[in-house]
């Protein structure tokens, strides 16, 4: 008398473990973009400021190229040197002396790498490509 009767709900027990399986994917590749997006944008902040560190060395009368990549490598904490480049350039792109260049002159300092060498270790997706080139660019004129 005690007859099973069949659940309508039975064939659904496969579908939930698999809309589970979709739904888990999705919030991984969310989680990991924001990590790897998130980590970008920490690199680009830092060489900024060290763009701007760089520049700030520069525009003081007396100091040379030399001043500006030591302090543009001192704000760069926590990353290797032969990494990045620092590059101090007229706003035309031009090689410049920062130590010979005239008063209101304006002072362009560049540190720049490719994500692929920068972010190396941090790609979890690598949902942005290698070649990449993440830059940090300040412009200041030359103190008198």
């Amino acid at each position: 008398m005690n007859r099973k009767r069949p659940s309508r709900f039975g064939f659904r027990r496969g579908a939930t473990l698999l809309e589970t399986g979709i739904v888990m994917l999705m919030l991984s590749y969310l989680a990991f973009g924001m990590v790897e997006f998130g980590y970008y944008f920490y690199v680009k902040n830092a060489m900024e400021g060290a763009a701007r560190e760089g520049a700030r060395a520069g525009i003081v009368p007396g100091n040379d190229n030399t001043a500006v990549t030591t302090a543009a490598q001192n704000a760069m904490i926590g990353f290797n040197s032969a990494n990045y480049t620092v590059s101090v350039t007229d706003t035309s792109g031009n090689a410049l002396n920062a130590g010979t260049a005239t008063t209101g002159t304006q002072i362009e300092v560049t540190v720049s790498a490719t994500w692929s060498t920068i972010g190396s270790g941090f790609r979890p997706m690598n949902l942005i490509g290698g070649t990449k080139t993440v830059k940090g660019i300040c412009v200041m004129r030359k103190e008198g």
